[in-house]
C-alpha cells in the first residue's frame, strides 16, 4: 500500500496543476502562468475593501480631527479611543460583528474603518497642531477669518502629515484585508487559505497583496510630492 501511495500522490499533484507541477513543495511557475486569471476577482475584492475602508475612514477621522482641533479637549479622548480600537485582534473583531451584519463585505469594512482611525486621526490632528502659531497670526493680521486660516493656511501646511497617515493606513488596510475572508468578504486572503498547502497559490496571492500595498504607497508618495510643491522648491 505504501509503495502505491506515493505514485498516487504525485499523480494527484500533477492533476491538480495541469500536469506542470512536479516539485515536492508545489512551486510551479508553469501553473502560475496558466492560472493567473483565477486571482483577478480576489484582487479586485481586495482593492475594493481597501479603497472603501480608507475612504470612509478618512471622512470620519477628518471630521473628528476638525472638531477636536476646534474644541481642543476632544483630542485626548478620541486618540485614546482609536488606540483601543486598534488593539482589538482583527479576527476577533470580524467575528464579533458577524452576528450583527452577517458574513458580508460590510462586516469587514466596518472593522477595517475602525483600524484606520489610529493612523488617520493622529496624523490629521498633528498636522493641524504643528502649523506654526506665527504663521496663523500673520494670516489673521492680513484679515483672514478663522475659517479662512483653517482652509487656506493650516490645511495646506498639514498636507504632508495627512498624506503620511493615508500611506500608513492604506498599507495597513491591505495587510488586514487578507483576514477579511473570516467575515465572508473574500479578497486575496480567501484565495490564500483556499489552498494554503499549495506553495504556488500562496506565493501568487501573497505576492499580489505585497505588490498592491507597494503600489498604493507609491501613489500616495507621488501625490505628496505633487501636493507640496514648496518642498521641491526648497530642495532645489
Amino acid at each position: 500500500m505504501s509503495a502505491l501511495a506515493l505514485p498516487l500522490a504525485q499523480l494527484e499533484i500533477r492533476s491538480r496543476t495541469g500536469g506542470t507541477c512536479v516539485s515536492e513543495d508545489g512551486f510551479c511557475p508553469g501553473w502560475i502562468v496558466d492560472n493567473l486569471d483565477r486571482y483577478v476577482q480576489p484582487l479586485l475584492e481586495h482593492i475594493y475593501l481597501t479603497v472603501i475602508s480608507v475612504a470612509v475612514g478618512f471622512a470620519i477621522s477628518f471630521a473628528l480631527a476638525l472638531l477636536a482641533h476646534r474644541s481642543g479637549w476632544l483630542t485626548a479622548p478620541v486618540t485614546a479611543l482609536t488606540s483601543v480600537l486598534y488593539t482589538i485582534p482583527s479576527i476577533a473583531l470580524f467575528l464579533i460583528l458577524v452576528p450583527v451584519t452577517g458574513l458580508t463585505a460590510l462586516t469587514a469594512i466596518i472593522a477595517l474603518v475602525a483600524y484606520t482611525q489610529v493612523f488617520l486621526f493622529r496624523n490629521i490632528i498633528n498636522g493641524l497642531v504643528n502649523v506654526p502659531e506665527e504663521t496663523k497670526d500673520a494670516a489673521r493680521g492680513m484679515g483672514l477669518t478663522d475659517r479662512q486660516v483653517l482652509w487656506r493656511v493650516e490645511m495646506p501646511l498639514a498636507v504632508p502629515e495627512i498624506l503620511a497617515g493615508l500611506r500608513i493606513a492604506t498599507t495597513s488596510t491591505v495587510n488586514l484585508a487578507t483576514l477579511a475572508f473570516f467575515a465572508g468578504a473574500g479578497g486575496l486572503g480567501a484565495q490564500i487559505f483556499q489552498d494554503i498547502t499549495f506553495r504556488s497559490n500562496v506565493v501568487v496571492a501573497g505576492g499580489l497583496a505585497i505588490l498592491l500595498a507597494a503600489l498604493f504607497d507609491l501613489i500616495f508618495l507621488g501625490g505628496q510630492r505633487v501636493a507640496t510643491p514648496w518642498r521641491r522648491a526648497a530642495a532645489t
